[in-house]
């Protein structure tokens, strides 16, 4: 395996070149801080998407709010708008400290994700938003439309009758296959959700129930995503969410940032130089926590650091990111099975588009043994009464990590916070949960409790 060539380097080169490259091949923990990490005013003229293509994105969701309340009652509490609560979560944060042997500095919060309405996840905002920006252009382009319209008027047999004539497409771990799914079925269109090998039955079973036609694969993410495409280029009334490629995903889940900054004033949570921001974001391909993470630099900018959570067997992102090859390499390419249950985040190539546009932007990444999502799972339930999938607790030992590893000692340090940490924020993102089965999350649950730290 060492003199396995990966873009014209042996693996043992690679090691060499990045000493961490040992660890996440043998599947251990690991924490990496970005050295391309850099002041938000230079990162962010490497960019090419800017804040006007966010705000686009935000009143775009404005425009469909009166439908969605119409169409989803549940979003009618908030006129329309799919967004989550963020949470204090003093009982696990002390449990976190009992369980690492660390003390968390600051305060750690829950942005809850996992509980925002029509699909219950994070994909709930960047699969939405891309399939609503979708419909939109057809409706316009075809003058049935125009953005001063009340868009309710989309819930008519006329609109369902439209959308009919087009489909679209997308390869899926399970809950972007969901909200695209859910989203796409409701305005009319045809749905076709292509799914890798480690998505959860019972979502298979749900997406089914809603009309959608589901396509399974005995492999992983990257098969699903590419049968997807080749569907769609074969048809021309045919759409394909490309979650590898997707700047339309991207500024649906930036527009959590701002909604984040009402948030947490409302909380009294201040947010600036002397109080700083740290957001660990459980990641798969890239879109939710690239997209998120960019909403947040250009709130925040300096004062906001992200750093992306991954499992131990599928750290494409942070592969890609260290090596700076992005979706050249893939975790298999270094001997990693990209087998977790973590299935949202079961991914073996990163978003070269997140990998690059993100580049200097990140703080970092690092990964979680799926043994200690389970752990934390469990936890999170006996102290906060909380029920998250296990893919979602990836973000929730962020916090410790920074304390206790040596590298989140050394970021602290270089980016001059160390006087600061006792008033800092921390907030684990949430990624999915609130649609888990009672059974399945009873028996994440029990596997939880037999399990310890590892």
């Amino acid at each position: 395996m060492e003199n396995k060539v990966i873009e014209g380097k042996t693996i043992r080169d690679w090691t060499q070149e990045y000493p961490l490259m040992s660890k996440i091949i043998s599947t251990e923990e690991v924490f990496w801080t970005n050295p391309k990490y850099e002041k938000f005013e230079d990162a962010i003229k490497k960019v090419s998407l800017s804040e006007e293509d966010v705000k686009d994105a935000e009143e775009r969701l404005k425009r469909f709010a009166p439908y969605i309340a119409k169409v989803f009652p549940e979003t009618q509490k908030n006129n329309g708008i799919i967004e989550s609560p963020v949470v204090r979560i003093p009982e696990m944060q002390k449990k976190l400290e009992e369980m690492f042997g660390q003390d968390i500095q600051g305060e750690l919060l829950l942005k809850c994700d996992s509980h925002l309405a029509i699909s219950g996840s994070i994909k709930a905002r960047g699969g939405i938003y891309e399939v609503l920006k979708h419909a939109e252009d057809l409706a316009i382009e075809n003058n049935m439309l125009t953005t001063a319209d009340d868009y309710s008027v989309l819930d008519s047999s006329k609109f369902r009758d439209f959308f009919s004539k087009y489909s679209i497409a997308v390869g899926s771990t399970g809950n972007l296959g969901l909200s695209i799914g859910i989203m796409s079925a409701q305005l009319g269109f045809k749905v076709y959700v292509h799914m890798s090998a480690d998505a959860k039955q019972w979502k298979k079973d749900m997406l089914r129930s809603k009309g959608v036609l589901v396509i399974e694969y005995a492999s992983d993410y990257s098969k699903a995503v590419e049968e997807g495409r080749k569907q769609s280029e074969a048809d021309p009334n045919m759409y394909f969410v490309d979650d590898e490629n997707s700047s339309s995903l991207f500024l649906g889940y930036a527009v959590a940032a701002s909604r984040l900054k009402k948030q947490l004033e409302e909380m009294n949570v201040v947010v600036d130089k002397d109080h700083p921001l740290f957001v660990y974001l459980p990641c798969g391909v890239g879109g939710g926590p690239g997209g998120v993470a960019f909403g947040l630099k250009l709130a925040f900018k300096d004062n906001v650091h992200c750093f992306f959570a991954e499992p131990t067997h599928s750290p494409c992102m942070l592969i890609g990111m260290m090596t700076e090859m992005h979706d050249k390499v893939s975790v298999q390419d270094f001997g990693i099975d990209n087998i977790t249950d973590a299935d949202g985040l079961a991914v073996g190539r990163a978003s070269g588009f997140v990998g690059k546009t993100m580049e200097n932007l990140m703080s970092g990444c690092y990964t979680v043994k799926d043994e200690n999502l389970y752990v934390m799972l469990s936890a999170l339930v006996d102290t906060e009464n909380i029920r998250l999938e296990p893919s979602a607790l990836a973000g929730m030992p962020g916090s410790v990590k920074l304390f206790k590893e040596a590298a989140g000692q050394e970021y602290i340090a270089k980016n001059n916070l160390k006087d600061k940490m006792a008033d800092s924020a921390h907030i684990a993102w949430a990624t999915g949960g609130s649609m888990v089965p009672k059974d399945v999350m009873d028996a994440y649950y029990k596997k939880g409790l037999g399990l310890s730290l590892i």
